[in-house]
């Protein structure tokens, strides 16, 4: 029995985890979205020329069109901050909606094919089609993104036991390099390279507001269709016959989600090209912070990746100025090191 002086054990029942766990999640969502305020707002001020803040507010409210600094504040770097914002929240939620659907930890847009696919589709439009619109450049990165997910999920099907997550990454690896290689083959053929480098090396310098204004109700539907879908993803997470068992209807449900992912890859990989490991990070983050509910880890991650990429933004602007490091490069240093160590911690499960 317990002495009448002894401490009880501050042990938390499993709904007041739950309580905390949302708690968690509202924090990340309030507090992350005024940083992500705050840092835009720096952001837009930092770069090759230094602007004070007064002249961002004074351009945002009283735009001068022969003032050089708003200039550069509305034509160059406003749509461009926009822009990785929107990019980074839809890749962390395409990976986090990856990651619960597939039960796959490693899953991400780019190493199962879809940023390859993509850009693939990128490199076709501009050797054959080098005048077309920005809207039907986005639908052909969809389609891009389409035939680079069927590609790595028919290849890792064909072994006996079907598509592990092993498997699954492996042949991303192999059909990422070979589309690839059939993008920088279509370049060069047709002398179209310098076009697309900037998809190539991944980065947000090229946006503008008509990109911004196209993309940004698809990425935002998405978003919005993703967090709607986060129960069924959740049931997926445990597993296809308990999701049955639950009453979801998996085929319906994984067409949906499948969907949301194309949406948000391609709108994405359309704008800032090959840009890895934001999918990845993310997710696996907000889950160890908000627990296993994608109800929370969606919406989270969404905060989590736009602070991300406007972060990188910013590192790539300020490391060389007047000169820009690829964003792809910056967001590799943390996203090489972590896949390794999923990589062994899968190793050592099996």
């Amino acid at each position: 029995m317990r002495q009448a002086n002894e401490p009880i054990p501050l042990v938390q029942t499993e709904p007041q985890k739950k309580k905390s766990r949302a708690w968690a999640a509202w924090l990340i969502i309030l507090c992350g979205g005024m940083a992500l305020i705050l840092l835009m707002a720096f952001s837009v001020t930092k770069g090759a020329a230094s602007i004070p803040l007064f002249s961002v507010w004074d351009a945002l409210f009283h735009f001068d069109a022969e003032d050089t600094r708003h200039l550069i504040v509305m034509d160059l770097r406003l749509p461009r901050i926009i822009a990785g914002a929107l990019v980074g929240a839809a890749f962390a939620v395409a990976g986090a909606v990856m990651q619960g659907t597939t039960r796959n930890p490693m899953a991400d847009s780019g190493l199962l094919g879809l940023n390859a696919g993509a850009g693939f589709a990128l490199s076709v439009c501009f050797a054959f089609f080098p005048d077309m619109e920005y809207m039907n450049i986005i639908l052909f990165s969809f389609l891009g993104a389409a035939l680079g997910a069927g590609l790595v999920n028919g290849v890792a099907a064909m072994r006996r036991g079907g598509a592990t997550p092993m498997r699954l990454v492996l042949a991303g690896a192999a059909v990422s390099a070979l589309l690839a290689a059939l993008s920088q083959g279509i370049a060069l053929y047709f002398d179209v390279a310098q076009a697309i480098m900037f998809w190539t090396a991944g980065g947000v310098a090229g946006s503008n507001w008509e990109q911004v204004k196209i993309m940004t109700p698809w990425i935002l539907g998405a978003l919005l269709g993703a967090i709607a879908l986060s129960r069924s993803v959740s049931l997926f997470s445990l597993g296809d016959d308990v999701a049955k068992g639950l009453g979801l209807n998996t085929a319906i449900a994984n067409a949906l989600c499948s969907l949301i992912v194309l949406i948000l890859a391609g709108a994405s990989v359309s704008v800032v090209g090959a840009v890895g490991f934001v999918g990845l990070i993310i997710p696996h983050l907000a889950r160890y912070l908000v627990g296993v509910d994608y109800r929370l880890i969606i919406p989270s991650s969404a905060v989590m990746g736009a602070l991300l990429m406007v972060a990188a933004d910013l590192g790539a602007r300020m490391l060389n100025p007047p000169f820009e490091t690829p964003i792809g490069a910056l967001t590799a240093l943390v996203g090489v090191p972590f896949f390794l160590y999923l990589s062994h911690k899968q190793r050592r499960a099996l």
